[in-house]
């Protein structure tokens, strides 16, 4: 979700989450600077669904005791400095967690759909940041306008892998595959659009 603007006074981790219970704008946390989150495209959200829909219904068929938790749900990260983060799409596997209802610390893949004013971030600070996180296996960086999808893995020491239309994805971390068309079902850019005239016009 887009970052709307950084507020101007630092305050401490128990404050925020404090706040952030009683807040209706949700804000993430960065070593004591808080930055208020702006609402989200359409496009945003289909492909943030469309994850969680099809990945949901794969991890249902298995049994999976994996939970796909959406962007209402923080992730906090606690090496360097203390940060707390609303990813569009995580899973958490750990069933021992113990964490605050409103946060959690162990995702073993992380979803974020890239919008002009979280580009720089998402694919800088903020992907470094989950890097650090020991549970986290894969990364994943989505675009709205295009339809191009980029996979970080930790087995590959984070070297990244980039997916298009007619590719098919495949998340080591939870056993799934994912095809880059159902991940932007219902999406309208002009890569989606004129893959779907031409799948058409060949059948």
């Amino acid at each position: 979700m887009p970052l709307a603007k950084k507020l101007e006074s630092k305050i401490t981790e128990s404050e925020y989450l404090e706040g952030e219970r009683i807040s209706e704008i949700k804000h993430e946390y960065i070593d004591g600077a808080i930055y208020a989150m702006a609402g989200a495209s359409e496009n945003h959200g289909l492909i943030s669904q469309n994850i969680s829909r099809e990945l949901g219904n794969d991890l249902i068929k298995k049994k999976s005791p994996c939970k796909i938790l959406s962007s209402d749900m923080k992730v906090r990260i606690s090496k360097n400095s203390i940060s707390y983060f609303y990813p569009d799409v995580a899973v958490f596997c750990d069933k021992h967690e113990h964490d605050s209802v409103y946060y959690k610390h162990s995702p073993i893949i992380i979803f974020e759909v890239l919008s002009k004013s979280t580009r720089k971030n998402d694919l800088s600070s903020k992907k470094l940041a989950y890097f650090n996180i020991a549970s986290l296996q894969e990364y994943v960086v989505i675009e709205q306008d295009i339809c191009e999808v980029e996979v970080f893995r930790k087995s590959e020491q984070w070297k990244s892998t980039v997916y298009f239309l007619g590719d098919d994805i495949s998340f080591e971390s939870i056993a799934t595959t994912l095809s880059v068309e159902d991940v932007y079902y219902q999406v309208e850019n002009e890569d989606i659009i004129n893959y779907l005239k031409d799948k058409e016009a060949e059948e």
